[in-house]
């Protein structure tokens, strides 16, 4: 097929695509919108959004709903095996950390709640949730529930200078780590407040902590999947498996 028989979405990913691969839109920089590729290819905004569509699809673009369209970034990566401390992490990058408290306070415990803390007679527990964002983008949901009788200052602190995990590590040394990763899709409120789509696929993180035998902590970290990766690198035996 000529180039003037490609379909114009395809000759808009080739423009967008060329300028990638020559180092002329390095990673970070915003691209033209849907109004500015079609009026700059003389074609529709439905055909300029299926070729944005469809480069953030195949992992070149990411775009912020209400910001733009930009280059995507390698995802960052985040330890899976470690306590990290993202306020670092972001940091480490040479990139702005910043946060927005959405939730704070003492809640019920649940049966559930209790059942994960281990301590049926668990009354109450501290429950944050925080957005925690890189050069001004939420890269990752913090939804933290904290036993009092651990941490019992934990809400004394208001979590703009230094992070929850920051905090605990102070009150409580820790004995134990638990982590499960799932994939999931974000919740209506998720989507709002990570600026992402319902359909933007995101890992979730679970994890729980000990300290001196009692479950610390038990919080769910939920990343967008183009915006950050989880990793883990350990020493094993010759079986592959890690010394315990």
């Amino acid at each position: 097929m000529t180039g003037s028989a490609r379909p114009l979405y395809a000759r808009v990913k080739e423009h967008i695509l060329g300028n990638i691969r020559a180092g002329a839109w390095e990673a970070g920089r915003r691209v033209p919108s849907e109004n500015e590729l079609a009026g700059s290819f003389r074609i529709s905004r439905m055909t300029a959004n299926r070729a944005l569509r469809e480069l953030t699809a195949e992992g070149f673009l990411s775009r912020v709903p209400g910001v733009g369209t930009f280059v995507r970034e390698s995802p960052a990566l985040s330890s899976l095996m470690e306590l990290r401390n993202i306020a670092e992490e972001i940091a480490q990058r040479g990139h702005r950390y910043s946060s927005r408290m959405i939730r704070k306070g003492s809640v019920d415990a649940s049966p559930a709640l209790a059942e994960a803390f281990e301590d049926r007679g668990l009354r109450q527990l501290f429950h944050i949730v925080i957005a925690h964002e890189e050069n001004g983008v939420p890269v990752q949901l913090e939804d933290r529930y904290v036993n009092p009788a651990v941490a019992p200052g934990f809400l004394g602190h208001d979590f703009t200078g230094t992070t929850p995990t920051a905090v605990l590590l102070a009150a409580a040394p820790v004995d134990e780590l638990e982590h499960t990763v799932e994939a999931a899709l974000p919740t209506t409120e998720q989507q709002r407040l990570l600026g992402i789509g319902a359909l933007e696929p995101c890992l979730a993180l679970h994890r729980r902590s000990w300290s001196r035998g009692r479950v610390a902590t038990a919080v769910t970290l939920t990343y967008p999947a183009s915006r950050y990766a989880l990793y883990s690198r350990h020493r094993t035996n010759a079986r592959g498996a890690v010394p315990q």
